[in-house]
């Protein structure tokens, strides 16, 4: 008598009973996790040279998921931080049946030992004020299209919300009132509060008279009125790069993608001297080590300490370590 495979339930319920009835996880925690094991199960059954419906828990080793974990990243031209992400979401469901199924702790617990890959950790890039004003300044915002465009950069500049944060922006969470401000549901659902300028507001209020959108729907959406994509946006920002590195040639040597708004917030905000507690609390950060990241990248903040740095005065004559001729005839012998 063949065993049950019991593969297909545990992932059923990791899915269905876990991940969205104990976790409450959002739908794009969901979506990431299906995508990751949709990968990995694809790439096992072709390595076994069997069906998917087929796999097992026993093809699902550590030997396995470190193969996945490389071909990700070699052979896909996945980044390192996709590739931590793909180990987050099989780690996830392998951590679930250690819980349900004892008899596997063994298996569970040598894929929970992968590490995840450290990587280098570069500055953010970011944007000067120069570059924000030479960007808003591309959409033709005499056509709805461009109009949508410029208010959601302006938005994302001032929020310094995320991509998605701002793509699931609706009109009920925007407080048109004095004084002005919106409501944002970032990562692990957790609500914060951002200040408006009048003039973002303005520009929401504008969209909103050529667009009209109810209060619980979203907020930017296409010309068939469907939600935009991040995708989508990032394609047209990439257009509005181009067209304002030809007046802004400082452009031309950075990546710019929606989440650079959200650098350039954080590290003009540091500029004008605002407390990092506050921008964390502003970028809706969880560490504050992440919102110093910032600190540290702000070349013009470093330049301002320094010049409240006193210059060393230089006594008359040539300094000690020059006049002392003894010692660097000894150095010179090093």
């Amino acid at each position: 008598m063949s065993k049950i495979n019991r593969f297909p339930d545990l992932m059923r319920a990791f899915f269905y009973e876990w991940l969205v009835e104990q976790r409450n996880a959002s739908i794009h925690t969901v979506r990431s996790y299906r995508d990751t094991w949709r990968l990995f199960l694809r790439f096992v059954a072709q390595r076994a040279r069997t069906k998917v419906a087929m796999i097992t828990l026993a093809n699902l080793s550590a030997g396995e998921v470190i193969a996945f974990l490389s071909h990700a990243e070699h052979e896909r031209g996945s980044t390192i931080g996709t590739r931590n992400c793909r180990l987050a979401a099989i780690r996830s469901f392998f951590n679930f049946v250690a819980t349900k199924d004892p008899a596997l702790i063994a298996q569970c617990v040598e894929v929970l030992n992968i590490p995840v890959k450290r990587r280098p950790v570069s500055e953010p890039c970011y944007l000067d004020p120069a570059e924000v004003t030479a960007i808003l300044a591309q959409p033709d915002r005499s056509t709805v299209e461009g109009m949508r465009d410029h208010a959601l950069l302006s938005f994302l500049y001032n929020s310094g919300a995320r991509i998605q944060e701002a793509l699931d922006l609706c009109p009920g969470a925007i407080r048109f009132e004095s004084p002005n401000c919106v409501s944002l549901i970032g990562k692990g659902r957790k609500e914060r509060i951002c200040p408006l300028w009048p003039e973002t507001v303005m520009l929401l209020k504008k969209l909103l008279d050529r667009q009209p959108r109810a209060p619980d729907q979203r907020l930017f959406v296409n010309r068939y009125g469907e939600p935009l994509s991040a995708s989508g946006v990032r394609f047209k920002l990439a257009a509005y790069v181009t067209a304002a590195a030809e007046t802004t040639p400082t452009l031309r040597a950075k990546h710019v993608t929606p989440h650079a708004f959200r650098h350039a917030t954080a590290v003009h905000l540091i500029s004008a001297g605002v407390d990092v507690t506050v921008i964390r609390s502003w970028l809706g950060h969880v560490s504050l080590d992440t919102t110093n990241h910032y600190a540290r990248a702000n070349l013009e903040t470093k330049r301002k300490a320094l010049e409240q740095v006193a210059v060393p005065a230089t006594p008359g004559g040539q300094p000690s370590w020059k006049r002392d001729a003894s010692v660097l005839a000894w150095l010179d012998t090093l």
